[in-house]
């Protein structure tokens, strides 16, 4: 009999744990750590920010749901991982050390043993990266948490007063640094609050700014897309500006934001020129780094280097050997996100490595990085949880011949709808398909498949993220069916 050990409970971690609980034989235990008492569903903390939805709406307790399926749930904070175990520990086995984050043992460190292990930790948010940025310490609000997203629809609204009250406004929304990635998010967002703006009737009053790290519009952290329209093709910069151009959103590109004041942004560009931005309202991501974990040998000896990529991702069966950005192919990137090393961790959704951007990297002539670091949140994290899930489970059953299952980035399809509005007769969307995700120029020649990459905009697309919305909490709660629900 076998111990999992997931480690986070977002898109990835939850949907491994969820598969595992119905997959495993009997017998076998799983156990979920994670410091947040409460799943979330990302996506819609986009309407949440902009007061359309209420927090209830996205976020659900994870304790009735893990004791239901019959997993343990450890409220904790992973910190290091031990996985060659401890020297003159009773287990030999490897093992995870956790600090508690729950109300009646908070900081309270213990040690898990397992078999098998899943690093879903997520995304470090790391505000600090630019100074200023972010509401606990900076100038800024965010929608990367429901908490977050509240605090940014107060503070539109505020702004919606101010504009009723006769009060020009400049609002800026857009990445908080030239790494960031998650563009989609701050382009949905965006065009919520140009929504919202139209809906108030104040848009006229207001300047609306999307601020960001891409070299151009519609690059999404993908580098950019060639869509196949019924027999036609057109790029994503050429659509993507069309609906800036007719929503009237100005768009400042190539940019990094080195600090916020308190109604300023600074920033540089690609060309090395430095600029400031006033602003009423700012909504600005921060980049992600991995979630701070170190790894020791079993004499104790730090090997986190090992483990792990200087970003804090850990480095699965990817090509890590840096080289030439011209130089690399989709076979490069991972298929089984296997723990390099390692044939019982697994990374997987933000936590793991990506080998290099997928957009072209750029430095302004002072040295400065503007360039989006590669998604990897939504479907593909949902598909590599349980691909993590499918494979555990082959070796328990089948032993250590069992092949690990596959599901490179370079061979997955993705989806996007960025939505306006939550109704179901007020609204509209961008929606965008791309196959594959990594692009792959010996396949394609523009590096995807136009057949099943494409961009549309209208009511029908709204309609399909209102419908995820709900089948998605439905599958995240475990409800009759979900593991039909694809990822």
């Amino acid at each position: 009999m076998a111990d999992v050990v997931v480690l986070g409970a977002g898109v990835s971690g939850h949907t491994a744990a969820l598969h595992l609980s119905r997959m495993l034989p009997k017998g076998n235990t799983v156990t979920v750590v994670t410091p947040n008492s409460n799943w979330n569903w990302i996506p819609s903390n986009i309407w949440v920010g902009v007061g359309k939805m209420a927090k209830k709406d996205v976020v659900f307790p994870l304790a009735p749901i893990y004791a239901k399926k019959g997993v343990r749930y450890v409220q904790a904070k992973a910190i290091g991982i031990h996985p060659a175990g401890i020297e003159g520990a009773s287990d030999p086995r490897p093992a995870v050390e956790v600090e508690s984050t729950a109300p009646g043992s908070p900081g309270q460190v213990s040690t898990l043993h397992y078999d098998y292990l899943v690093n879903a930790t997520g995304p470090q948010l790391k505000f600090g990266a630019t100074e200023g940025l972010g509401s606990d310490h900076g100038h800024s609000v965010s929608v990367c948490t429901a908490d977050h997203a509240i605090e940014a629809a107060a503070h539109l609204q505020q702004t919606i007063d101010r504009l009723k009250a006769g009060q020009p406004q400049t609002l800026v929304v857009g990445m908080g640094h030239g790494t960031c990635t998650c563009e989609g998010a701050a382009f949905e967002y965006v065009f919520n609050v140009d929504h919202e703006l139209r809906q108030a009737g104040v848009r006229d009053k207001a300047r609306l700014v999307y601020l960001t790290n891409e070299a151009e519009l519609g690059d999404f952290g993908v580098g950019g897309m060639t869509f196949g329209q019924m027999g036609f093709e057109t790029t994503s910069e050429l659509w993507t500006s069309s609906l800036f151009r007719e929503r009237g959103v100005e768009a400042i590109l190539g940019a990094h934001v080195h600090k916020v004041e308190p109604g300023v942004v600074h920033y540089e560009t690609l060309d090395g020129q430095h600029h400031t931005l006033d602003f009423d309202f700012g909504m600005l991501l921060p980049p992600f780094g991995g979630v701070a974990l170190w790894a020791k040998d079993r004499a104790g000896n730090d090997i986190t280097s090992e483990l792990f990529a200087p970003s804090g991702f850990m480095k699965v069966d990817a090509d890590y050997s840096g080289k030439p950005y011209a130089e690399w192919k989709a076979s490069d990137w991972p298929s089984t996100y296997m723990a390099q090393g390692y044939d019982n961790i697994w990374a997987v959704g933000i936590a793991f490595a990506p080998p290099h951007q997928i957009s072209r990297p750029r430095k302004s002539p002072n040295g400065t990085v503007i360039a989006p670091s590669p998604p990897r949140t939504g479907m593909p994290s949902g598909v590599q949880g349980k691909v993590a899930a499918e494979s555990i489970t082959a070796r328990i059953r089948q032993g250590a011949a069992a092949k690990p299952v596959e599901a490179s980035m370079a061979r997955m399809g993705a989806a996007c709808v960025a939505s306006a509005g939550t109704g179901l007769t007020k609204g509209s969307a961008a929606a965008m398909t791309m196959m594959p995700i990594v692009p792959d120029f010996d396949r394609f020649p523009t590096g995807r498949d136009t057949k099943d990459t494409r961009g549309e905009i209208g009511l029908a697309g709204h309609w399909t993220k209102l419908m995820l919305h709900y089948l998605f909490i439905h599958k995240a709660k475990g409800r009759f069916g979900w593991q039909f629900i694809p990822e």
